[in-house]
């Protein structure tokens, strides 16, 4: 199994729209300190196609003004509008032992205390309350789990999965073990 601590690049923001009308772009950080967006750089596309040198300027309403090198034109900071900015892993910090990469969660195999399989982490969303996981079953639905420490109490990277100890009612089979225990009475 592959060493999912090493993805090589990790997303660190992305572009939300030109910021006026002298080539500011206006940026979503990902990061930990949002402002250290400009000191992973340059930073490149998904495909790393491209690159670009990024200088915040300001903070802004939902994220910062940012001038990105060989954007000039508000058309040109426009276009980039959605482009997820990535930077490599070694530019980085390291990370507790508790904190993890988004990138590195995405593609977990989820199973249960019991070693059942719930399913596989296909990304992690940020409602405002938290991070939740978005959990792909093997009936092909969709589950949000809280991501928290009782929620998961363990991730292993190294294994390549984590443990969930899902509230009730996160991968809609409470009904059936209300059944199992109604039956055991």
């Amino acid at each position: 199994m592959p060493d999912r601590t090493k993805t090589e690049h990790v997303c660190v923001g992305a572009v939300a729209g030109a910021f006026g009308v002298r080539g500011e772009v206006r940026l979503k950080s990902f990061c930990a300190e949002p402002g250290a967006i400009g000191d992973y750089g340059p930073l490149t596309s998904e495909d790393g196609a491209r690159s670009w040198t990024v200088k915040v300027t300001r903070s802004v309403k939902n994220g910062f003004a940012a001038r990105m090198g060989g954007v000039a034109t508000r058309e040109q900071a426009e276009a980039l509008k959605g482009t997820r900015l990535y930077a490599p892993r070694e530019r980085l910090p390291n990370l507790p032992d508790d904190e993890f990469y988004h990138a590195d969660l995405i593609g977990l195999e989820v199973v249960d205390a019991g070693g059942v399989r719930l399913g596989e982490v296909r990304s992690v969303q940020e409602y405002g309350a938290g991070d939740f996981l978005e959990i792909a079953t093997p009936d092909r639905k969709t589950a949000l789990l809280p991501f928290t420490r009782e929620a998961v109490p363990t991730v292993d990277l190294a294994a390549g999965r984590l443990i969930a100890d899902p509230p009730s009612g996160v991968f809609g089979n409470e009904q059936g073990d209300e059944a199992d225990e109604a039956e055991e009475a």
